[in-house]
């Protein structure tokens, strides 16, 4: 009896301290931070939406769900019926704004209904809507004559596709068509695409089906945070020329690889990965891939494209996503060598190059430049990603800030050390930050990475509300 007074009296005192601990933490954690501030103000915007008459989110939801596709998911609890942008805001159906920290899934490169896109699809639809490449239309050879001006070294010959996956699909054929090899390589957390072929390139089982993905290969994930060998490039690099070695005939096909993983949740490749992985490839006869479908037209800040931030040159380049402002727009840029291979049959897109498309992806890349949103990217990302480490040190949760220009990623973790995925935590700050008017994506394997990914549009006060909006969500945890 009296071993077992002594053991309650032990319990009760281990659960007053605690208590205590906890009790003390709380206090220091509410002193320190912003918990019994005002929730942050969305910056001034000089824009009226139109009055919203149509069907309410309820309706929507319930059409959806019986005459959509079932694998269709959609963000949040309650969620949103969007019917209005302008520039880097949203709108919902009751003249709510919120700022778009995700443009669409990195889509809406120049801002929602840019004026000089809309009036150059309004003009080019009143004229011919559509015409396919077997009559001859200029506008498909102005944009493709702008996009090849934008390339480095020889890439000059343009597909038009449209879409990301039609994009990597088209470039894993030419490069089994012209090195006459089948196997390719990919990176582990990598997305390429939903369709058969290019959900073998990808690498994230959230992602993938149960089915044959082909001879492909993925190999270890050059992941600066996560990654086996941290930032060390050279390692990484080494697993690749392993794999051709040992796993191979020591012919391969081709290496495919965002510089930047969008769906993977912010991940730059470790420094000098490509450029080493780039010699390997290309020794075994295979060609070099970049996946520039949400790094491209100069979203990164420091270059146009996101390979050059590896000072490489490709042999085929893909994009999609910000080359159209939203249109249903890909591309494929290659060079006039690897082109040829494709006249061996008829290659041949219906919508690829349509002149609508054509005339929208110019006016794309006539605003990026005359707005120097390169250059903005690099001022407004910066700034950004500085507020965002400042806020790592006053907040746990933040395991890792990363990215370039006004592609950036937020790991959240419960354990810093152990880098403990914050599944459930970032789906409550996931819905605080909704509520608070701050539209953001989530990636990674674990749907643990906030992904800030906006309009180019997007200035310093929206990044600070961005910031100020996570911290006050954070402190509220």
């Amino acid at each position: 009896m009296a071993l077992q007074r002594i053991l309650r009296e032990k319990t009760l005192q281990k659960c007053k301290n605690h208590y205590y601990h906890f009790s003390n933490a709380f206090s220091t954690l509410s002193s320190s931070s912003n918990a019994s501030l005002e929730p942050p103000k969305l910056p001034e915007f000089d824009y009226q939406p139109k009055s919203y008459k149509g069907p309410l989110a309820d309706d929507i939801l319930q059409k959806r769900k019986k005459f959509l596709g079932p694998s269709l998911f959609h963000y949040y609890q309650n969620p949103l019926n969007i019917v209005e942008g302008k520039m880097q805001y949203l709108f919902d159906e009751n003249g709510r704004r919120y700022l778009d920290a995700f443009a669409g899934i990195v889509t809406v490169s120049c801002g929602h209904c840019h004026p000089d896109i809309l009036d150059a699809i309004t003009e080019q639809s009143k004229l011919l809507q559509h015409a396919t490449t077997i009559y001859l239309h200029h506008a498909i050879g102005d944009f493709a004559e702008a996009m090849a001006a934008k390339m480095p070294g020889n890439l000059k010959v343009v597909y038009f596709v449209n879409s990301g996956t039609e994009a990597n699909e088209l470039a894993m054929l030419m490069a089994k068509l012209y090195t006459g090899n089948h196997g390719m390589i990919s990176l582990r957390n990598a997305y390429h695409g939903g369709s058969s072929n290019t959900l073998g390139l990808t690498a994230l089982n959230t992602w993938k089906y149960s089915i044959s993905q082909g001879d492909i290969h993925h190999v270890i994930n050059p992941d600066p945070y996560r990654g086996v060998f941290g930032s060390d490039g050279r390692s990484y690099a080494r697993d690749v020329q392993d794999y051709i070695d040992y796993g191979t005939s020591g012919k391969i096909a081709g290496f495919i690889a965002e510089t930047i993983q969008g769906v993977g949740g912010a991940v730059e490749l470790a420094p000098g990965y490509l450029k080493l992985v780039y010699d390997s490839v290309r020794k075994a006869g295979g060609v070099c891939i970049a996946d520039e479908v949400q790094t491209g037209f100069g979203r990164t800040g420091d270059h146009y494209w996101g390979f050059e931030t590896q000072g490489v040159i490709p042999d085929i380049v893909t994009m999609a996503k910000g080359i159209g402002n939203g249109l249903p727009l890909g591309a494929v840029v290659t060079t006039p060598e690897i082109a040829s291979v494709m006249t061996q049959k008829i290659q041949f897109n219906t919508f690829g190059g349509n002149p609508v498309c054509s005339a929208g992806g110019l006016a794309v890349l006539r605003v990026i430049d005359k707005e120097k949103r390169q250059q903005h990217c690099a001022e407004v990302g910066s700034h950004l990603i500085n507020r965002l480490k400042l806020l790592q040190q006053r907040h746990d949760i933040i395991g890792d800030v990363r990215g370039r220009g006004l592609m950036v990623g937020i790991e959240l973790v419960t354990d810093r050390k152990e880098k403990t995925p914050a599944k459930a935590e970032t789906g409550v700050l996931f819905e605080k930050l909704r509520e608070l008017g701050v539209l953001v994506g989530k990636g990674g394997l674990h749907g643990n990475v906030f992904r800030i990914k906006p309009p180019m549009c997007f200035n310093k006060d929206d990044a600070d509300f961005l910031v100020d909006a996570l911290d006050y969500a954070m402190s509220k945890l």
